[in-house]
């Protein structure tokens, strides 16, 4: 196939389509222009940031990393035409999938590894990344960093395989996939032509006229909780163990007169209460999910000295952190929390008799 360029109506050039010559160029591009995906078609208004290239994982690196203004993680995989691995471009797609889920449980990991990515590429930490990308307020970033967290712990991705070239058995087992089974997969063709300096793309899409009705979305409508829904919540989630040391908790921070905000999440519960004589910030969160995260983030960027205060004393009760703490929102599960629930409802209260004597 060619294409006709003119100026002005004047000049015609019959341009062929080129190709590119290695997959590293077709990488770098995406890196560089990712509004080049037409991931319109799949949701409007979308912006794609990518944060990552060559990401590792224990199955190997992807080739892009990225995620939108919802919290969607998308794994780009690139090929060549020419490439004989690409017959099995979808399998290494899902695969890198699965080795993110599996080897990333630990959301401060991950959020530390791409951390250092976005820090050595655009010279700025992730949030501030994301801010300044997504035009967004720090409670915002935050919001979509949990949207993030909850899409790589239930490994709910977005697969995109970026080809120059596809042939039409990719194309049906792109829709095969899509029609049978949880996960989004997409493939991008690109048409790549040039002409002195100029350079035409002509991105085609497939896979996102599937439909995929009955599935809910992680990053669907936010939701008003209430704290009896809460507890109901909690009651239909939680072990019974958990369920007396959540409420414990929940009825600390009343009797504390903490002011308890109650989260927007979708599919579960939470609380963060906030103690005006400690922090303008909440400490902590707890969820319906079963996790307690602790917000050094929020807290340090109004008061650094209480979140390095707040970082010891849950390391003096068995709890550990890594040296950028104050960046991070890091969770811990029952498996951690339950067993020093006691002791950290202790610790709170020894951090509020100190903030009032």
């Amino acid at each position: 196939m060619a294409i006709i360029i003119s100026k002005n109506g004047k000049n015609a050039v019959r341009v062929e389509k080129s190709s590119f010559d290695k997959e590293d160029f077709l990488q770098q591009y995406i890196y560089e222009n990712p509004e080049s995906i037409p991931l319109y078609d799949i949701k409007e208004d979308i912006q794609l940031l990518i944060l990552a290239r060559e990401f590792p994982t224990n199955s190997g690196s992807i080739d892009a990393l990225g995620i939108d203004r919802d919290g969607e993680i998308y794994i780009v995989e690139t090929k060549l035409f020419r490439n004989p691995d690409k017959r099995t471009v979808i399998a290494q797609a899902l695969d890198y999938g699965a080795a993110l889920w599996k080897h990333f449980g630990d959301f401060a990991q991950f959020v530390s590894a791409l951390d250092a990515a976005v820090s050595k590429t655009f010279d700025m930490t992730l949030v501030a990344k994301l801010r300044d990308f997504f035009g967004l307020s720090e409670e915002e970033a935050a919001v979509l960093l949990e949207s993030v967290r909850r899409n790589l712990s239930e490994g709910a991705f977005r697969f995109v395989v970026l080809m120059d070239q596809l042939d039409s058995r990719l194309k049906d087992l792109v829709i095969y996939v899509n029609q049978n089974s949880q996960f989004d997969v997409y493939a991008v063709e690109f048409e790549y032509y040039k002409h002195e300096s100029q350079e035409i793309i002509i991105p085609k899409i497939f896979g996102a006229e599937v439909k995929k009705e009955m599935a809910v979305t992680s990053s669907g409508p936010r939701r008003q909780w209430s704290e009896s829904a809460l507890m109901d919540d909690a009651r239909q989630k939680l072990s019974k163990e958990e369920l007396v040391a959540f409420e414990k908790v929940y009825a600390f921070c009343k009797e504390k007169n903490a002011r308890i905000n109650l989260g927007t999440g979708s599919t579960y519960g939470s609380f963060s209460p906030i103690f005006p004589s400690l922090s303008s910030k909440s400490l902590f969160t707890m969820s319906t999910d079963k996790r307690l995260a602790f917000n050094f983030e929020w807290t340090a960027n109004t008061d650094e000295q209480l979140a390095e205060t707040f970082k010891e004393k849950l390391e003096a009760i068995g709890y550990s952190f890594p040296d950028n703490f104050k960046e991070l929102r890091p969770s811990v599960y029952p498996d951690e929390w339950l067993p020093r629930v006691d002791k950290f409802l202790s610790t709170i209260s020894e951090m509020l008799e100190k903030a009032t004597s």
